[in-house]
């Protein structure tokens, strides 16, 4: 599909209507857009564009004062490393029409050309290795800020399908996207109904007591604690006391290197979120250094805690639907595994509140480095229910659990498919498809 200039040959392709065009001759690239200084405008960051997500859902409204400007409909990709090589690429869709947005000076905007290209065609093309990776071979600058260069794309040659088949291409991708984009919506209302259950019962205290009313409205018994009033036969220990035991990982001797099979090593870069797992940077280690390994392999249920660098405070759980039957973690992670005191989905929502997050972090206040050990994990209060309430809660919670893990399996599978198809159409490798897409002038 694409060549450099210098090294272009006449496609092969046999599909009729393709032709080969040069890049920004077909796509403008950081177009012009008019928005006066001083106007509130939406603002979006390069921290709210989400790795290989296709949708912007966070925005500010600020007072518009530089930066690049766009529109519905206009792609935006990162320009800097290493955004552009996480996959920092998104399109735009939340504007009314005519509004103009703004956002990081390190986006590039590719806007389709009236009458040439198609808005969701040009999102897809720019996710396309040829595409990323001459981006990406044109970086220069500094090490670690590094930017593309913009007349890449006077250098880059695509074949590029008549209207109709881009259309048709995009509407086949963007219903893979439209489903993942649905599991992570419904993930978040289900975790967002999972910590409102923690909340009513162990914040509120408002679990059903005996004759399945609300615990304290009923007038149940509460007891003075360190962390305020408690029910009645309810503790307040630290984690030492719930707890069965805290373990890090470890890699091997001059670390994990290029190794592409062997045993996934999960680091914080990992994990996205609450069931969610980026395959693409999975790093393994070999199979014999994994079996030497004193602690860091990971059992069902186990909770996750990440321990230091940028990721410091952020937490997952691993739970039976995950794919690897074997896997183990590095030495920027902890594992904490509870006694029969609590449970994993316990902990995990304990974890998840905004107060005990920042405990974490101050955990490392007088610190140079990022980072927390061992025994400020240990140090930290929880508030440790009766069990027969913890087993109650856990019936309740687990399946929420397993349901926004098998959404987050199917959204993986569905993004691997994804990018297979991607390939081939953008390549005119699906031929048969593009000349009944052709034929039936979609």
């Amino acid at each position: 599909m694409l060549n450099n200039r210098s090294m272009h040959k006449k496609s092969e392709l046999t599909v009729n209507g393709w032709s080969d065009v040069i890049f920004s001759d077909v796509i403008d690239v950081n177009p012009i857009r008019l928005l006066k200084k001083g106007t509130n405008a939406k603002d979006v960051s390069m921290a709210d564009l989400k790795e290989f997500q296709r949708k912007i859902d966070h925005y500010k409204i600020r007072p518009y004062k530089g930066g690049s400007k766009f529109k519905n409909g206009d792609t935006l990709m990162a320009r800097i490393t290493p955004c552009l090589e996480n996959g920092k690429t998104a399109l735009v869709d939340f504007l009314q029409d005519k509004e103009i947005g703004f956002g990081s000076t390190e986006f590039i905007i590719l806007s389709a050309r009236n009458g040439l290209t198609d808005p969701y065609f040009v999102y897809y093309l720019s996710l396309t290795p040829e595409v990323r990776n001459a981006a990406i071979k044109s970086m220069t600058g500094t090490s670690g800020r590094q930017r593309v260069e913009n007349d890449v794309f006077d250098s880059i040659i695509i074949n590029l399908p008549p209207l109709p088949v881009q259309r048709a291409i995009a509407n086949i991708l963007s219903d893979f996207d439209e489903k993942i984009e649905l599991n992570r919506q419904m993930n978040k209302t289900l975790e967002s109904i999972a910590q409102a259950i923690f909340k009513h019962w162990f914040i509120d205290f408002e679990f059903p007591n005996e004759r399945g009313k609300p615990y304290k409205l009923s007038g149940g018994k509460m007891v003075e604690s360190e962390l305020g009033k408690i029910p009645a036969g309810w503790d307040v220990g630290t984690f030492k006391d719930a707890l069965l035991t805290i373990e890090s990982g470890s890699r091997p001797k001059g670390g994990i290197g290029s190794y592409s099979e062997g045993i996934p090593s999960i680091g914080a870069e990992n994990i996205l979120g609450l069931g969610q797992y980026d395959y693409s940077k999975t790093k393994y280690v070999p199979i014999d250094f994994y079996n030497q390994m004193k602690a860091g392999h990971i059992r069902n249920d186990d909770v996750l805690l990440y321990k230091d660098g940028a990721q410091l405070g952020r937490k997952s759980i691993f739970m039976d639907d995950f794919p690897f039957t074997k896997c183990c973690i590095n030495e920027h992670v902890f594992i904490l595994r509870p006694k029969e005191k609590i449970t994993s989905a316990y902990l995990y929502l304990w974890l998840d509140q905004n107060w005990v997050t920042n405990e974490i972090v101050n955990l490392n206040a007088n610190s140079a480095q990022p980072g927390i050990n061992q025994d400020g994990v240990n140090s930290l209060s929880i508030i440790i229910p009766k069990v027969n309430i913890i087993k109650r809660f856990d019936n309740k919670i687990k399946p929420i659990f397993s349901r926004i893990f098998n959404d987050c399996l199917e959204s993986n599978n569905l993004s691997q498919i994804r990018d297979s198809l991607l390939l081939k159409l953008m390549s005119g490798k699906l031929e048969l498809l593009i000349k009944v897409i052709q034929k039936k002038g979609v």
